[in-house]
């Protein structure tokens, strides 16, 4: 836990805000849902299930409805019920899990041992008083009040007689069927709904800033549809108490994720789901964040960046494209990392839960219509990325870097795009298997530390074929990739990129063939970070098609020569962005290493994203800082087609 993340650093002037005025009343859905639902006339009451922590998850379970969870191929059958008895005090939530073989007379009776413990329990303590208060209570009522005996029975309405001496999975099977089964405890009389949608986990993240996009950090929903399901922001302020079930919480927000405000800062925020699919709900689960919101860092850079993206373009022949390392947690959480690679920013701004609040802010407002991002991963991709872009009409596909745990991810607008392949391979795995890899790799393989070592890499190539929605004879393939990054390894990063441009080139020819694309109303993006400045062969090779057996990157390494070898590859490409003096900026390196290469011939640029200057770089000595996620600078560039359709 990370209770004070990010020190205070003051809060931006304030932007107009609109709040809410009006906001649906969950519990009052609850009710309504379950009155519906209910098919007999049992009073609908919701009670907050309580647990031991602050700020654990807790669910709303109606008072009259046992919840049963059990999937076809589960042998387990789980329970959940809240039992109340204003007599004994008892006010519980009881969990039970069991066998779909077992006879339900045994679960029945360890039902009834718990529940009776717990009748016992709340009685003893109702024994217990003030010393002052014992004798008086032993004259007015000596003898000892009698505990009720506890029952536990299934009763089938529709017979009027209880169910015994049958499995779990038999007693499903009528449940399923709609009979009108009830599980009976002391004066409770419990509906029981099967496969009602649930909440299994949801937790929000430990770094929370005004201005910026909050989100659950964790959700597991069973039996339940995220996008059909709702979600309500509160704010609250701790008391002096410090029990969180005392704060007074205010609704803010609707919607899966929301935009922290200054007026957010010092509070809490709780996040309250109702978990639905197309045919009911469940019990609604919340959870309150542990740490308060924090103020934003001021004025990140790319928030004046923004300024020149502020909205979507338009034209149907147009379209803006960014590529972007975002610094892999992978990389970032070690001491190494925090202690010498990047031993110049302050903790807090190296975790992850502070930088993806930056990272996804920044993607969002630069209203791209294709999103290439590189060291991804996979838990950023899949909690925070897509969903988020998701809520933005993006979709995406990621691929992780063999065994690594970062990886590519490709996003594209489904408004401007419809996505027609989706393709991805490590090169390393792919040498002695693709034909169209084999010219070339009979030429390097005999040097067999050069062939182990290009092998051994984990580099993938992801490649994405888009259709334009606008004009549907417009194709574009996205190639997208992270090259060896070794100082030594400039040979490696060349034989990468041939490797690569045979790649995308079978690709190219083999949608041209398949779905007959015009040749001008098809084209190459191929945007990365490929760890190659513009004086190394890739870049010779992507833009003056040819790279010969002199070059001086097939010697970075003797032991690993490459000799005899030229690359070619025929597409006419430029950098969007052309060759700025930086991409990457850490205290030990500054250099161009980033590209969005597009075929000149086909696309025209339009405007590109300005770059930073070097003094906002040099704020904190390097990047990544307190305003900067990453290592790397976000490219962007608008882009428009030479031939309309």
């Amino acid at each position: 836990m990370l209770p004070s993340l990010v020190p205070s650093l003051g809060i931006r002037s304030a932007c107009g805000s609109c709040y809410l005025n009006t906001f649906k009343r969950i519990i009052s859905s609850i009710e309504v849902t379950s009155a519906t639902c209910n098919r007999t006339a049992y009073p609908v009451i919701t009670r907050t299930a309580r647990f031991g922590s602050n700020y654990a998850l807790r669910h709303r379970f109606s008072m009259n409805v046992a919840y049963f969870r059990h999937q076809p191929d589960e042998d387990q059958c789980a329970i959940s019920f809240h039992l109340t008895n204003e007599q004994f005090k008892v006010d519980k939530v009881f969990n039970f899990c069991r066998t779909v073989t077992e006879n339900i007379d045994a679960s029945l009776e360890r039902m009834r041992a718990n529940i009776d413990k717990e009748v016992r329990k709340k009685a003893n303590k109702k024994k217990k008083s003030k010393p002052g208060q014992q004798a008086e209570q032993n004259q007015v009522a000596p003898e000892t009040e009698k505990l009720p005996e506890v029952t536990v029975s299934f009763f089938d309405e529709s017979l009027k007689q209880d169910i015994r001496d049958m499995t779990f999975s038999e007693l499903l099977n009528k449940v399923r069927s709609n009979q009108q089964i009830l599980l009976k405890i002391l004066d409770n009389d419990f509906r029981i709904d099967l496969n009602s949608p649930s909440v299994q986990t949801i937790s929000l993240p430990q770094s929370i800033l005004a201005g910026f996009y909050v989100y659950p950090a964790k959700l597991e929903i069973l039996f339940a549809d995220k996008d059909l399901s709702e979600f309500q922001w509160f704010r609250g302020k701790m008391p002096k108490s410090n029990n969180a079930q005392q704060i007074e919480w205010v609704p803010i927000s609707t919607g899966y994720s929301y935009m922290a405000t200054p007026a957010d800062v010092g509070h809490h925020l709780k996040i309250v789901c109702l978990p639905k699919n197309s045919e009911k709900t469940g019990p609604v689960a919340e959870v309150i964040s542990t740490c308060e919101v924090q103020a934003g860092p001021g004025q990140c850079p790319f928030e004046v960046r923004h300024l020149f993206t502020q909205n979507k373009l338009k034209n149907e022949h147009q379209f803006r494209v960014i590529s972007y390392n975002i610094l892999a947690d992978y990389y970032a959480d070690s001491d190494f990392s925090r202690t010498e690679l990047f031993g110049y920013c302050p903790n807090y701004a190296l975790h992850i839960d502070y930088r993806k609040q930056l990272f996804i802010k920044e993607i969002v407002g630069y209203n791209a219509d294709i999103v290439c991002l590189q060291e991804v991963d996979s838990k950023v991709y899949d909690l925070d990325l897509l969903p988020v872009l998701r809520l933005k009409n993006f979709d995406g596909h990621y691929r992780t870097k063999g065994s690594t745990a970062e990886g590519l991810a490709t996003f594209f607008d489904t408004n401007r795009f419809e996505v027609l392949g989706k393709q991805a391979i490590m090169i390393g795995n792919e040498l002695e298997k693709l034909d169209v890899f084999q010219g070339l790799w009979n030429q390097i393989k005999s040097n067999e530390k050069l062939a182990t070592r290009i092998k051994d890499r984990s580099t993938t190539i992801q490649a994405t074929l888009l259709r334009s929605r606008q004009d549907p004879n417009k194709h574009l393939l996205v190639a997208n990739t992270h090259f060896y990054f070794h100082p030594d390894a400039d040979h490696i990063r060349l034989l990468q990129g041939g490797f690569s441009m045979l790649y995308v080139r079978s690709l190219y020819e083999r949608y041209q063939q398949e779905l007959k694309l015009q040749d001008e109303h098809f084209a190459i993006i191929f945007c990365g970070d490929f760890n190659s400045v513009p004086e190394c062969g890739m870049y010779r090779l992507m833009t003056e098609r040819f790279v010969g057996d002199e070059m001086a990157d097939w010697q970075s390494n003797e032991e690993e020569a490459v000799r005899g070898v030229t690359l070619a590859q025929p597409f006419t490409f430029q950098s969007a962005c052309g060759c700025p003096k930086f991409t990457n900026y850490t205290v030990g390196f500054q250099a161009c290493i980033d590209y969005i290469y597009y075929q000149c011939d086909k696309l025209k640029v339009n405007d590109i994203v300005p770059f930073p200057a070097e003094e906002e770089l040099m704020a904190y000595d390097a990047i990544p800082s307190p305003v900067f996620p990453s290592d790397h600078i976000a490219l962007g560039a608008s882009l428009e087609w030479c031939y309309k359709s």
